[in-house]
């Protein structure tokens, strides 16, 4: 009658046999949970950014169309006529317009700091509506109203706000050659960067102080959901009937959504990198089994003495090295999982671990494990008992 061996006896026996060795054993497995946390790290990451863009876009809507000018047919800069923000409005499904126009003045802290030195800050008039149609937020103060946009008052974008060392209303800039006050501060706005690197004015402002003509340089509509796609057809020549072909209409969460297609591109490669780590784990695995069978020889010559088959001592290898793979494993997933946690709450992202990305790494652990095991398994079952007692 042959001997046999259970499921439970097995994972005795192999965790008996690891315990001895324990440093080893150790190290062995920090292999693979080294691979197994960078893939899980990459997918965590990657599915927190992405989710936290299509929240941008949830929030932000992707019904935002942008009109700007084009070229004209000799390839000189085009103009949009200055009636282009009204006829825009008559459009049935547009719901918000507004429009911002260019300016040849510059902004400073001080009227000491010289006129070169502008930070990369522009200075662009705005429409009071800017704000709504932007679905933009205020950090400090208020926006651009009918009244104050005949006055000497400006809102600074994020960034604008930051390079000028302006952190609270009521202070003045050296802008266009007066003083103004800045009466609000903008939050990023995520579907026009351009705003966050610029210092608003208004249009009655700009065109009585700065010198502006009042046409428009860009503007913004927000049109009905589902109409999004006819509202953008027909923009061109609504904007610019004499020449529609000058006029360019861009959707700018495209851009975030792009972002996120990047996002997943980049995600293979680091997955790649990851699945390099993980292939390091498995030869060191492989190679500690290898070891172990050398030096045990005499435990599986006694072994099958008493009786134990080869397939016996091929399962208890085979195991040993699934329980160090099952170790690594479960061991990335949790480091995985802490390092994406920890970046995702250091970015303000909402955190996501997808499941099937830590039971794959589970499941990868133990197919490498598996793998690595094989050949030792294989040698250590082939031992017979002579061969495996004679001293080595």
């Amino acid at each position: 009658m042959s001997a046999r061996l259970s499921a439970r006896d097995l994972v005795a026996v192999a965790g008996a046999g690891l315990r001895t060795r324990r440093l080893r054993a150790a190290l062995s497995a920090l292999g693979i949970a080294i691979g197994i946390a960078a893939m899980v790290a990459v997918l965590g990451i990657s599915s927190s950014s992405r989710a936290d863009l299509l929240a941008q876009l949830d929030s932000l809507g992707t019904n935002l169309l942008r009109v700007t000018p084009g070229e004209t047919f000799l390839g000189a800069d085009a103009k949009l006529p200055t009636e282009a923000p009204s006829m825009l409005r008559r459009i049935g499904p547009v719901e918000w317009v507004a429009a911002t126009g260019g300016t040849d003045a510059s902004v400073r802290r001080t009227d000491l700091i010289p006129e070169a030195e502008t930070g990369g800050i522009s200075v662009l008039a705005a429409d009071p509506e800017l704000l709504g149609t932007l679905r933009g937020e205020l950090a400090a103060g208020r926006f651009l109203n009918r009244a104050t946009a005949r006055y000497q008052v400006v809102v600074l974008g994020a960034k604008a706000a930051e390079r000028l060392g302006v952190t609270a209303t009521g202070r003045q800039v050296w802008l266009g050659g007066r003083w103004f006050t800045v009466v609000g501060i903008l939050r990023p706005v995520a579907l026009a960067s351009e705003i966050d690197r610029a210092a608003l004015v208004g249009f009655p402002a700009a065109e009585a102080l700065l010198g502006s003509d009042g046409s428009p340089g860009t503007v913004y509509v927000r049109a009905d959901p589902d109409q999004v796609e006819a509202v953008r057809s027909v923009l061109p020549a609504t904007a610019n009937p004499a020449n529609p072909n000058e006029v360019r209409v861009s959707r700018p969460s495209d851009a975030l959504a792009a972002r996120a297609a990047a996002n997943s591109a980049f995600t293979s490669l680091l997955l790649g990198l990851g699945a390099v780590a993980l292939l390091v784990g498995g030869v060191g695995i492989a190679n500690v089994m290898v070891i172990s069978v050398l030096e045990r020889r005499s435990e599986i010559g006694l072994r099958r003495a008493l009786g134990a088959t080869r397939g016996h001592v091929g399962l208890q290898f085979l195991a040993e090295s699934l329980l160090l793979a099952l170790a690594g494993g479960l061991a990335g997933v949790a480091l995985g999982a802490a390092v994406t946690a920890v970046y995702a709450t250091g970015r303000g992202w909402s955190l996501v671990v997808p499941v099937p990305a830590m039971a794959g790494g589970i499941l990868a652990a133990l197919a490498v494990g598996a793998v690595a095991g094989l050949y030792p398994a294989l040698r250590a079952a082939r031992l017979t008992p002579t061969d495996a007692l004679r001293t080595v």
